[in-house]
């Protein structure tokens, strides 16, 4: 495939440092990349088992089954049942990156899958009491952050260059693949008779971790961490065989493989790893702030009040019918997918990244405060014209985050960080994330069932933030290799490895003995 092509030079963005130009791959012609990228949907069943689960307790809650089987649970009680999950998810944060580093990607992904599957068997046995569930649901979170920690950093080391930005992007989108499933789970048993019309849809959220225990040793190792073990004719071979079509003495390959290799022997030399290292210089500064807003923002656009009380802003503007709410809810996990994949992962690398968080910034506080104003109508009037359009809003809302959240989350807080803190800063937005979404969990019933409509003002005035931080902080990260980017935030004192490649086309190979 790229057997003895010609390397030119390119600048990277910002700074004028020479960089490798990327040779341009059509992945479905090429056999390795081909078989590669048919694999990794097996990583990205992580986003589906955690969006099973943000849509799974929405429908619950609509099953009289459910409710009168835990008590009717209410106020502080729900917020728990909801919360749990996130909670499990922050405590995951004191052990994802040290399982990813030290294990690997693959066997990270799959502690975290045992783990999520033994708290959903806790959920789903015949004995389960109120508080076997929370345990369970609390397992299934800090589950699938040991796990989320670790896959999608895999898709990203794994990846060809020119994929990177759409792959890492479609990942977080499946987030809605799971949300689908439990939502059209729910609303095919929500008739059912007894208690198999919930424990159905627990028990299934167990299917996704089983196929990624089955799956996830199939798909190689990342040259990176191989690279960190000292086990760099590994990371040769893993290079070769998906970015040369098997051929190691391939000019870019040789090329990438060093740049890997000598960056991740520079950032060893710097010596701190520790958490501290985010606030050791000016760019890892810049790179935790980042990571802070995209976090706490995927979460507190207004999207959590959808996300986990659907049941009470239907029931809000006169959809009280538990098969309507759940038909409701199905269509716009569908609607929601098809919107995240079409503009956000097919749009990641011709407009960047930047751009599309704005568009969806701009257009969530638009419409979120059109929603608000006929929220207003509908509580003061009861105009059922009002009350339709909170619906339409609801589905436009979804549609113009769809362009940034949650795709980017992940993928973007991932792809600014050195190799030597990526799982770090991963586990740090999971964390933040998780912990955002525990401040919507009992902040949002509380807001809506003391001021209902008027509670929506919280989130208007953070859209605003939101867009002003877009605006000026956020850093656009198109183009570079995963290395490249410190450039962007470390300038002229960026570590990164391979320089003499950008100058040379003859390579000298003389990194080999260190290889071997």
């Amino acid at each position: 495939m790229m057997t003895g092509e010609e390397l030119k030079p390119r600048k990277a963005p910002g700074h004028g440092q020479e960089t490798l130009e990327v040779p341009v791959v059509t992945w479905y012609k090429d056999p390795s990349l081909r078989s590669l990228y048919l694999r990794l949907p097996i990583l990205m069943l992580c986003a589906t088992t955690n969006g099973y689960d943000g849509s799974l307790l929405n429908g619950l809650q609509t099953m009289e089954t459910w409710q009168n089987y835990f008590g009717n649970p209410t106020g502080s009680t729900i917020g728990l049942f909801t919360a749990i999950v996130n909670i499990g998810g922050f405590c995951a944060l004191f052990f994802s990156p040290y399982v990813a580093d030290f294990c690997g990607r693959r066997l990270a992904t799959a502690i975290g899958c045992v783990i999520l599957l033994v708290g959903v068997i806790i959920q789903a046995v015949p004995t389960v009491d109120r508080g076997m569930f929370i345990g369970g649901r609390f397992l299934v979170g800090f589950g699938s952050n040991i796990s989320i920690g670790a896959a999608p950093l895999l898709i990203m080391e794994l990846a060809y260059p020119q994929h990177r930005g759409r792959l890492t992007t479609l990942y977080n989108t499946l987030w809605y693949v799971g949300s689908i499933i439990a939502a059209w789970t729910v609303y095919g048993t929500i008739k059912y008779t007894g208690n198999t019309s919930w424990r159905l849809p627990v028990a299934l959220q167990a299917l996704m971790p089983f196929i990624q225990l089955l799956g996830v040793f199939t798909l190689p190792e990342s040259p990176r961490w191989l690279c960190s073990k000292d086990r760099g004719s590994e990371a040769l071979e893993t290079l070769a065989k998906y970015h040369g079509n098997g051929d190691p003495n391939s000019m870019f390959v040789q090329a990438e493989f060093a740049e890997i290799q000598q960056t991740i022997n520079m950032e060893k030399e710097m010596g701190s790893h520790g958490w501290l290292v985010f606030f050791k210089t000016r760019g890892n500064r810049k790179r935790l702030l980042l990571i802070v807003l995209t976090s706490f923002f995927s979460q507190c656009s207004g999207n959590g009040l959808v996300s986990y009380y659907l049941h009470d802003i239907l029931s809000s503007v006169g959809i009280t019918d538990p098969t309507d709410q759940s038909l409701f809810n199905g269509g716009l996990q569908i609607w929601s997918f098809l919107v995240a994949v079409i503009f956000s992962v097919f749009l990641v690398d011709r407009l960047g990244r930047k751009p599309l968080f704005m568009i969806a910034g701009v257009g969530m506080l638009v419409i979120f405060s059109i929603w608000t104003g006929c929220s207003a109508v509908y509580a003061q009037t009861g105009n059922n014209g009002a009350g339709k359009a909170v619906l339409a809003m609801i589905f436009l809302f979804y549609g113009v985050a769809g362009f940034a959240w949650p795709g980017l989350t992940v993928s973007y807080s991932s792809e600014i960080l050195p190799y030597n803190i990526r799982a770090k800063g991963l586990a740090l937005c999971l964390g933040i994330t998780a912990l955002s979404g525990v401040l919507n969990q009992y902040v949002n019933p509380i807001g809506l069932a003391n001021i209902a409509w008027k509670f929506y003002f919280v989130y208007i005035v953070i859209l605003v933030i939101e867009v002003i931080c877009i605006w000026f902080i956020f850093v656009e990260t198109k183009g570079p290799t995963l290395e490249e980017l410190a450039y962007l935030f470390d300038g002229e004192e960026a570590h990164v490895g391979g320089k003499e490649f950008a100058n040379e086309k003859v390579l000298e190979v003389n990194h080999m003995e260190s290889v071997s």
